[in-house]
């Protein structure tokens, strides 16, 4: 198709809606221009004073950023100064020559606290401290010596250095205690995981001494440093220079964590140890640029100014960030986009009402046509235009439309009658054949369900008596093995009995067969039972393969309410979940057993019991088949295991349910209902 074709075949899709309908044309040519006008325009302005009000907003973190940064540097400028004017001070040359050591001390003492510096050290050549304002400092060697080299050779320097836990250690303990933060976990930083930050952020600087080979330091620590950063936000965000409910904040950060700041939690306190945010740490710490956009710091937006911070060997260590809450700015552009919106609309509405009182007069004949029209296609054949104000070219072709509408209601009404009669009739004859399929199909499922019980039933007579008579013989041979050892039979008096046990349980589980192949001869006696009781008893039997297996039980009880149920039945169901995710750990493994109340889809009060493994799972084409009777994966097994479980739960009104975990596995849940009345106990075995 050519490209003239294509327009062709678009512009008559746009204008399908308008040649609907002369009333839409009307509408169309008195509010098109408004319509299309309007949005168009107000997207104008949301996009272009958007953008310029982001780059107003951008431009004023720019010039707070230079401020907080001029700061920072006349801060360096001004220790520096210091230092190097003690340096050069008669007091320093005085202290020398008192013969008293302590003298030194205490000057450099009283000189870092009128400094506000964290210490001031005299060094020697080798940069070993001389005096110190620190206790116990003396004949430490300097931990960063770049920066008394560049003095001791004649160019004083004021830099940033990063100090580890042990040069802080060796200066003075407190240092070391200070600098100590633990990252936090922040929304929006790197995924890599920080480890607790003992380095400390150092602001030194050295100066030579005239005439000697020694060298005046002196340091600010920066982490937590509260009354350095307080200044940095009082001088770039003095009080009332930002709007109502904005905040500035300033922040100093050693790599990207934030040392000292003065953005607060929202429940209060300092955000010390938080993160700045992954996009802000890639461009201003891995490629040394500044950051001048919005940005996320501890849970609000922020226009932000971040910009790096180099140590003495011009290796990025850090970042000096400035910033507003962005929130209230935002809030301030959309009430003034809003008020223009109210304009706009006015003046939308008002234009439009005048449209629509010039076009009323042509479209009220044409509506009311369409309306007639529309009710005819309706099938009221009985609605009519009827007679119009006017006396035109419409109102011409109202009378010719009633009457076209008279005749068809006319044929209409006979067609309606012989229709009527025939639907009649097929209806009558879909529900005689729906009637006989429903009745085939329940039938074949009666007769299948049948069949497939039967064949069970035989299947479960003939187990039942080929394993009724072994398990006599052994009943008999444990009664006269006792009888004949007598009292020599003691020590091995548990294993009797829990050999009688299982003889008891075999015949219980044949006793079961039989019920499945005759259940009308048999009942199920019922009493009350602890599901966590029978839990463990069912551990007990499965010892050995679980031990086998090198498998770890988690057990969480968390059911207070007793289950009314035949007690072997229940331990039956329980042993064979058990075992079932025992095979399905062939290499050992976790295996999770659970109790807890729960009522059931029917509001029932009852019990959830759940057995659950972090093996393989079970393949999704399985799921469907793994209550059918013979159905097995197992080289060995008969497919009966799942099948009879679930015969039992629901003998006793309860439901099995199986799922795949998601960490792994699967979970089968028996839910089995709890009855208020207590039941006859179970007569003893014998």
């Amino acid at each position: 198709m050519s490209g003239l074709g294509r327009i062709e075949r678009w512009r008559q899709r746009l204008l399908q809606p308008l040649n609907r309908s002369v009333r839409t044309r009307f509408m169309a040519l008195a509010l098109l221009p408004l319509v299309v006008g309007f949005p168009v325009l107000l997207l104008l302005l949301v996009g272009w004073g958007g953008a310029a009000f982001q780059e107003l907003l951008v431009f004023k973190v720019r010039s707070d950023l230079a401020v907080a940064s001029t700061y920072f540097e006349r801060v360096q400028s001004e220790v520096g100064r210091s230092i190097e004017a003690l340096a050069t001070s008669e007091a320093l040359a005085d202290a020398q020559r008192n013969p008293r050591e302590a003298s030194l001390d205490t000057l450099l003492q009283a000189r870092a606290k009128n400094l506000g510096l964290d210490y001031l050290l005299l060094l020697d050549k080798h940069q070993r401290v001389l005096a110190s304002s620190l206790a116990g400092a003396r004949g430490v060697l300097y931990p960063q010596g770049n920066v008394v080299n560049s003095a001791l050779s004649g160019h004083n320097r004021v830099v940033l250095d990063v100090f580890s836990p042990a040069q802080l250690s060796k200066l003075s303990p407190s240092l070391q205690t200070r600098s100590r933060i633990v990252p936090l976990p922040t929304t929006g930083a790197r995924t890599v995981a920080v480890q607790e930050g003992k380095s400390g952020l150092m602001l030194h600087a050295a100066a030579a001494v005239p005439g000697q080979q020694l060298a005046l330091v002196g340091g600010v620590l920066l982490n937590r440093n509260i009354d350095f950063i307080d200044r940095i936000q009082h001088l770039v965000y003095p009080p009332d220079s930002l709007p109502i409910r904005s905040r500035g904040a300033a922040t100093l950060f050693l790599g990207d964590v934030r040392i000292a700041t003065t953005v607060v939690f929202p429940r209060g306190g300092r955000a010390i140890g938080t993160r700045v945010s992954r996009e802000v740490a890639e461009q201003v710490l891995d490629h040394g640029q500044s950051w001048l956009n919005r940005a996320m710091v501890v849970g609000d937006w922020y226009v932000s100014g971040y910009q790096p911070l180099r140590d003495s060997g011009g290796q990025r260590v850090g970042m000096l960030y400035v910033g507003f809450l962005e929130q209230p700015f935002v809030l301030a552009k959309w009430m003034a986009l809003a008020v223009l919106f109210v304009l706009f609309a006015i003046t939308m509405a008002a234009a439009a009402w005048v449209s629509w009182r010039f076009a009323r007069s042509v479209i009220d004949p044409v509506e009311r046509l369409r309306q007639t029209m529309s009710a005819v296609a309706a099938g009221q054949l009985e609605a009519r235009v009827g007679q119009l104000s006017q006396n035109d070219e419409l109102a011409m072709l109202a009378g010719h439309f009633d009457d076209l509408v008279a005749r068809i209601q006319s044929q209409n009404q006979a067609m309606m009658r012989w229709a009527n009669e025939l639907d009649d009739k097929v209806a009558e004859r879909t529900r005689e054949l729906a009637t006989a399929n429903r009745t085939l199909l329940t039938a074949q499922q009666q007769l299948f369900k049948s069949e497939k019980l039967a064949a069970i039933g035989q299947l479960a007579a003939g187990t039942a008596h080929e394993i009724n008579n072994p398990v006599a013989v052994i009943q008999g041979n444990l009664e006269l093995m006792q009888e004949l050892l007598g009292e020599t039979a003691a020590p091995v008096e548990p294993e009797i009995r829990l050999m009688r046990e299982q003889v008891q349980r075999i015949q219980l589980i044949v006793a079961k067969l039989l019920q499945y192949a005759r259940p009308s001869e048999y009942s199920c006696y019922l009493q009350q039972v602890a599901p966590q009781d029978v839990f463990q008893d069912s551990l007990l039997l499965v010892g050995y393969q679980m031990n086998r297996g090198n498998i770890a039980v988690i057990k969480d009880w968390q059911a207070t309410a007793p289950l009314l149920v035949n007690r072997f039945e229940l331990q039956q169901i329980l042993i064979n979940l058990i075992l079932n995710a025992i095979q399905a750990l062939p290499e050992g493994g976790v295996l999770s057993l659970a109790t807890r109340d729960g009522a059931g889809k029917d509001g029932r009060a009852g019990v959830l019991l759940s057995v659950a493994d972090n093996g393989k799972g079970i393949a999704p084409d399985d799921m469907a088949r793994l209550f059918d009777p013979f159905f097995t994966r197992k080289a060995d097994g008969t497919g009966l295991g799942l099948w009879v479980c679930q015969s039992l739960a629901e003998h006793c009104g309860g439901v099995i349910e199986v799922a795949n975990r998601a960490e792994g596995g699967a979970v089968f849940e028996v839910w089995l209902p709890c009855e208020p009345e207590l039941a006859l106990p179970v007569p003893a075995v014998i």
